[in-house]
């Protein structure tokens, strides 16, 4: 588990840094580039694409993970768009809260019964 929380704080950090540089030097409005790169049906939107079905399957198994409480739909919102800067920092909590068990990392307690 320490390898993997390892990752995550390499990851947020890396990210972190990269997406200021980005928006510091193009700006903060993703959104019309994003789409505009799917119109367009080239490399970069097939790209887009495929990370937002990683985003809706993220934000789905995080809703899921809570049961689908009123709050598990609202941070399955936030993960679908706010993508690793949210997953990240998501399971290094969830991750504390497992005790070093992967099954309660993915299921949750409520779902494993522990």
């Amino acid at each position: 588990m320490a390898a993997f929380r390892a990752y995550l704080v390499m990851v947020l950090a890396c990210l972190s840094g990269y997406t200021l540089v980005v928006g510091f030097n193009h700006g903060w409005n993703l959104l019309p580039i994003f789409f505009s790169n799917l119109a367009d049906m080239t490399w970069s939107g097939q790209f887009n694409f495929d990370l937002m079905t990683f985003l809706g399957l993220s934000g789905i198994w995080v809703a899921w993970r809570h049961q689908f409480t009123g709050r598990a739909i609202a941070l399955g919102i936030v993960a679908f768009f706010a993508g690793m800067m949210f997953l990240a920092p998501y399971l290094l909590w969830a991750s504390a809260h497992a005790d070093g068990d992967a099954q309660i990392l993915l299921l949750g307690k409520e779902r494993t019964g522990r």
